[in-house]
């Protein structure tokens, strides 16, 4: 089954910035999924945070992040982006990638079939 696997989380100060990753494990592909972007903070519950679909001009952010963070995705390549911007003491979180499919985006987490492991982004001076 589709195995998917997150880099680029790290330390940051308030107002840098960090590109998160999402790559399919060697011989999938994800041109066909649905990706999306969760976020959990201790003490929270998941939040979907940004999604693109299968066409690069369907994408979803949620307010608190909209205008600050880019997703995207290279099929090529087999990865999909989360170039977060401006980054805030509250974007602190473990974050997610996961795919789905059937849908056009959704920021449920029940929409999605398979979740990469999660990369630690926190921010503080």
């Amino acid at each position: 089954q589709l195995q998917l696997v997150e880099s680029g989380g790290g330390l940051v100060q308030p107002g840098g910035s960090l590109r998160l990753s999402c790559a399919a494990a060697s011989g999938f592909t994800l041109d066909s999924y649905v990706i999306g972007w969760f976020r959990q903070a201790p003490g929270k519950e998941r939040e979907g945070i940004s999604c693109i679909g299968i066409s690069d001009d369907e994408t979803y952010y949620v307010r608190s992040v909209e205008g600050r963070f880019t997703i995207s995705r290279d099929n090529a390549k087999s990865t999909v982006y989360l170039q977060m911007n401006n980054l805030k003491p509250e974007d602190t979180a473990v974050y997610y990638c996961a795919a789905g499919s059937g849908f056009t985006i959704a920021t449920m987490a029940s929409a999605y079939d398979y979740w990469g492991q999660g990369t630690q982004v926190t921010v503080s001076s």
